[in-house]
């Protein structure tokens, strides 16, 4: 494939903003377009539940770049105006139109959708419950916490764990309600989930786990035991959801995600790409497609896009990788745990009601090591991450653990 003239970036967050600097780092001299949703220049998300919602941050710090770095790198702007449709040209070589809420009508020779997901929102959620995904939004909820006493939380994903701890640290009374039986289980687990229901209980968090909300209204919630609960405040943190309905009328099945390659090549529409949340990548090793929601995929992705564009010697494959940071702890997060059938325990005694700080689980599937988790154990979750990615097996993992006990 030709180097294109002009590349469109349809999505201004980290995706969008690190492959538009990939293109350039990669030598490309064409034109570049960002097409933003938000009025914002690109900011970086996982603060807006910790340090900028504590108040730690100010708003500047959260900027990914400023309106200067955008001019150095030649980049064109539409920010505040959201896709509504993309048309492939009938030729390939010819490219794509994408089509702006205003009317305005961009072609392009390469299209790259890094449009992320938004917030899942519960049935009949009044206006007043807070989501946490943009940066107004945890301004808006900053601003609340700085006068509440009471906040309920709604979901104990990372978001909902992560605005736990930071209005706990605040003073606030924090209840978390979850449907399963722990938080983070979608992510690390029913047995890793019961460490971080531990740390949350141990920070005064009151946690109802196996229930969901019946009745959600501006002062609190009914729950589906009976039970009910008050709050000045309350966060709705239910995970995202895809908002692919303008791609729809390209043919390409966007149920569950953008379907890519792995090189990020939207199956079916030639000159087009996608990264970020949004993008359903191909394993190559196993054939299956997934949606990786963690901010070092976005830039993984980004780099990879970047490098088909232009054609130079893509990045090596990466493993992925996650964090957060909640109630005085570290979780560190590295391989595809999902892929597990067993897990393994490698450091300390978190599992067995001892200190969680130095707790370290490996995720085999069947032999194989496929993950490893860490609780406030950052240099002994490194020793793990080159075996991980060169697929050690039990026993080599189990030798590791033993010659760094």
């Amino acid at each position: 494939m030709s180097v294109p003239e002009h590349v469109l970036v349809v999505g201004a967050g980290l995706a969008g903003l690190r492959t538009v600097e990939n293109l350039r780092r990669d030598g490309y001299e064409g034109r570049i377009s960002l097409v933003g949703a938000e009025e914002h220049l690109p900011y970086d998300r996982p603060p807006l539940s910790k340090q900028f919602l504590a108040g730690e941050w100010e708003r500047t710090k959260v900027d990914l770049c400023t309106a200067e770095d955008l001019d150095e790198l030649g980049v064109r702007t539409h920010l505040g105006r959201s896709a509504v449709a993309l048309r492939p040209a009938e030729d390939p070589a010819d490219g794509s139109e994408v089509e702006l809420d205003d009317g305005t009508v961009l072609h392009a020779d390469a299209v790259v959708l890094a449009v992320g997901v938004t917030s899942r929102v519960l049935d009949d959620q009044p206006d007043s419950a807070h989501l946490l995904r943009a940066v107004d939004e945890s301004e808006q909820l900053r601003d609340a916490l700085a006068s509440a006493s009471s906040l309920l939380v709604v979901g104990a994903g990372f978001i909902g764990a992560e605005v736990a701890s930071t209005a706990r640290d605040r003073g606030v009374t924090v209840t978390v309600v979850e449907t399963g039986s722990v938080p983070m289980a979608r992510l690390l687990g029913e047995q890793a989930g019961a460490v971080v229901a531990r740390l949350m209980g141990d920070a005064g968090v009151d946690l109802r786990t196996g229930v969901s909300v019946s009745e959600l209204t501006d002062s609190g919630a009914t729950l589906s035991d009976g039970s009910t609960v008050t709050a000045d405040e309350i966060v709705v943190g239910v995970g995202g959801m895809l908002d692919l309905g303008w791609l729809e009328a390209t043919g390409v099945d966007v149920a569950d995600g953008i379907p890519c390659d792995h090189r990020g090549r939207v199956d079916g529409l030639p000159g087009v790409w996608a990264a970020g949340d949004a993008a359903a990548w191909t394993d190559p090793d196993t054939g299956e497609r997934t949606r990786l929601e963690h901010w070092t995929s976005a830039s993984d992705q980004a780099a990879a896009v970047a490098a088909d564009i232009t054609g130079t010697t893509p990045p090596p494959a990466a493993v992925p990788f996650f964090w957060s940071d909640q109630f005085g702890m570290k979780i560190q997060l590295v391989g595809r745990p999902d892929r597990a059938d067993s897990l393994l325990p490698l450091h300390g005694e978190g599992l067995d009601d001892g200190p969680v700080k130095g707790t370290v689980l490996g995720y085999l599937r069947g032999d194989d090591l496929v993950a490893v988790a860490g609780f406030g154990a950052a240099r002994l979750v490194a020793r793990y991450r080159r075996p991980l990615a060169e697929g050690a097996d039990r026993a080599a993992t189990l030798e590791l653990r033993d010659s760094l006990s």
